[in-house]
């Protein structure tokens, strides 16, 4: 109760503190909402760089672009594409543009053109982790007077599959871009006896099995992180607000 001890002076003294209290209040009743929001706009903004781009406005784009650069590789063979032939491109494709794709530098600049598509900002993992965060959040305002946070351990179990996944893919890009274990994944090709098709093992494309791990692995991420967080921050601005409509009711009581 003493941390909120400020908020009665605020209240007594300016109509300024009580529309201040009464913007905190509503911010702790729809948190959830807010929250929900600003999640939206986030993994919204890396869809509209290809669109801008189709459009023509490619400054626009290139500044999502650049936004979201410093959260992603954005390696193009595992990126979404929009307005092209295909909604992902194998690295021999893109290499057929002339693009150095022994360089991550390099390759992670190739954006597209006409034929291809225009790439989205984020990669696929990023896309499933962040809009998996959005879509666990939404469910969880169905059941958050249900749900008790995940422990601890279950938070790390949840994040280990993507832990070992993308540690593999790291180890397996110092190979090089395309040469590594995970490209070819014939040791998974030789454990199932080949029995999927040759697409499912090799490369990144939509339905391979290095495409199904990243978006698996990107939703248990997202659900790892609401289901910790949100029964904590529930209960935190539940509390938040109880308290804060007892600073203004005494406010209220001594003027």
């Amino acid at each position: 109760m003493e941390r909120y001890s400020a908020i009665p002076h605020l209240v007594r003294r300016t109509s300024f503190g009580v529309r201040i209290v009464h913007l905190a209040l509503n911010f702790a009743r729809h948190w959830l909402l807010f929250i929900n929001l600003s999640i939206g706009v986030w993994v919204g903004l890396p869809w509209l760089a290809p669109l801008f781009i189709h459009l023509g406005w490619e400054k626009a784009a290139n500044i999502i672009y650049l936004i979201y650069s410093f959260q992603c590789h954005q390696l193009p063979q595992r990126s979404f594409f929009l307005f092209g032939s295909q909604s992902m491109h194998s690295l021999s494709q893109i290499q057929a543009t002339g693009v150095d794709i022994t360089s991550p530098l390099l390759l992670r600049q190739f954006i597209g053109n006409t034929e291809m598509g225009w790439k989205v900002a984020w990669s696929d993992r990023m896309v499933t982790m962040y809009t998996s965060i959005l879509l666990f959040g939404m469910v969880y305002s169905l059941f958050r007077k249900l749900l008790k946070p995940l422990s601890f351990l279950g938070f790390a179990l949840l994040l280990l599959p993507m832990a070992v996944d993308g540690g593999t893919h790291a180890i397996s890009d110092l190979a090089g871009i395309g040469q590594g274990f995970r490209d070819s994944n014939a040791w998974l090709a030789m454990m199932t006896g080949n029995l999927l098709p040759a697409a499912f093992y090799a490369g990144d494309a939509l339905g391979s099995f290095n495409s199904w791990m990243r978006l698996i692995t990107g939703f248990l991420f997202g659900l790892a992180v609401v289901w910790l967080m949100h029964p904590y921050m529930s209960e935190f601005f539940a509390d938040y607000a109880n308290n804060l409509n007892a600073k203004l009711d005494r406010a209220g009581s001594q003027k």
